[in-house]
């Protein structure tokens, strides 16, 4: 198991993963690819992506949330689908 972070990165990572409606881990692991793509490995480097990841997030014109809610919405061919077991 990954040792404990520092509060303010658990924080930042918290608020993204508001913004996008994901869970905090997957929040932790798109920051960590982010910061791998750009090579930063300190703390502080971490924390800045992370800060830079939530203002992409919030500049963007779509909410995510409502782009999951599109995705979960029946086709209307698919609407009055049973399975059977």
């Amino acid at each position: 198991m990954a040792p404990l972070e520092d509060r303010a990165y658990t924080q930042v990572c918290s608020r993204l993963a508001t913004l996008m409606s994901i869970s905090i881990a997957a929040a932790r692991r798109k920051v960590e690819l982010a910061a791998i793509r750009e090579g930063v490995r300190d703390g502080q480097g971490k924390l800045a992506v992370a800060e830079r990841l939530i203002e992409s997030v919030s500049s963007s014109d779509e909410s995510h949330g409502a782009l999951l809610d599109g995705l979960l919405e029946a086709v209307a061919s698919e609407m009055n689908f049973m399975d059977e077991d």
